[in-house]
């Protein structure tokens, strides 16, 4: 199957997956007891949107390119999309049209010095930057003694650079580690699927999920839910080996970087005056070092 076949069975998924969700009550239509389908049929999404029932479908069929931003917006309404799910319509209408010359493939783009300097300086919350793919790329001392498990993972690759994605689905002592496992990976996967969305044509990204889609029959299932998220925020419970249970916010940022690359600065804390403080307190005391940022690619001696 080709590049072209993929996406246009992607844009198929991922609107029949959206129309399923929504009951008619929810879309303020008339409804009876005899329907044969989940949520929405076509017909009434096209209603809903204001074009024809053979126009939706075609569009439905994945045939996306050519249409105008109106038209999208219509049926990003009718189908009652987030922000997030939009967005992500957006992008596969956009790696749809036609280019004018091959796609240029996204390259690695380091994290420079200031981001660095940056992490340096974060001494009390864990500090890391992922890039779209979820690698771990760079850290500051806590951002890694957090995730230590996930950094001492057989999962990591050749340079010692964790991915979140491996680790929650392909080393077992990752449900040990994330208390809230399922919600964890439903996140995760739903971050690679909005990457997918804006770099198509990343090779290293496809095998990813390929690889992911072979070993782990939870990935397929979760990614098969065509479910999308791009803000990355919200409340993490972890069982650390060293400190015990911690209940951290975390919030991520996205960092604006050369090459299409996209970056983001996500930062875990604990509230003030809590026990989850206390323990990330006792972590950054156990593993104070001299400040300097430690990179993916250092691996503990």
């Amino acid at each position: 199957m080709d590049d072209r076949s993929d996406h246009r069975t992607e844009i198929r998924d991922f609107l029949a997956s959206r129309r399923a969700k929504i009951t008619p009550e929810q879309a303020g239509l008339p409804t009876s007891a005899r329907r044969r389908v989940p949520g929405l049929r076509r017909e009434e999404v096209a209603v809903l949107a204001g074009v024809s029932t053979e126009w939706y479908t075609r569009l439905e069929k994945g045939h996306i390119s050519g249409v105008s931003e109106d038209v999208l917006a219509a049926v990003a309404q009718a189908l009652q999309l987030d922000e997030d799910e939009r967005t992500y319509l957006f992008d596969l209408a956009r790696a749809a049209r036609p280019a004018r010359r091959t796609p240029s493939r996204r390259r690695d783009v380091d994290v420079p010095p200031r981001i660095r300097w940056l992490l340096d300086s974060i001494t009390m919350s864990a500090a890391f930057v992922r890039d779209g793919r979820l690698d771990v790329i760079a850290h500051n001392a806590l951002g890694r003694a957090l995730h230590a498990p996930m950094f001492t993972s057989p999962t990591t690759d050749g340079r010692g650079r964790p991915n979140f994605a491996r680790y929650h689905f392909l080393d077992p002592g990752s449900q040990d580690f994330f208390v809230d496992w399922e919600a964890g990976a439903a996140a995760t996967v739903a971050l690679l699927r909005a990457e997918a969305g804006r770099e198509p044509h990343d090779r290293a990204l496809r095998e990813l999920i390929g690889e992911l889609s072979t070993l782990s029959a939870d990935f397929r299932t979760m990614w098969a839910a065509h479910d999308v998220r791009i803000r990355h925020d919200g409340t993490k419970r972890l069982q650390h080996p060293e400190v015990g249970l911690l209940e951290l916010t975390y919030q991520s940022v996205q960092l604006p970087m050369s090459q299409r690359a996209v970056h983001d600065l996500s930062l875990y804390t604990a509230e003030p005056g809590s026990t989850s403080e206390d323990h990330l307190k006792l972590l950054a005391s156990l593993t104070a070092t001299p400040a300097r940022t430690i990179r993916a690619t250092d691996r503990p001696r």
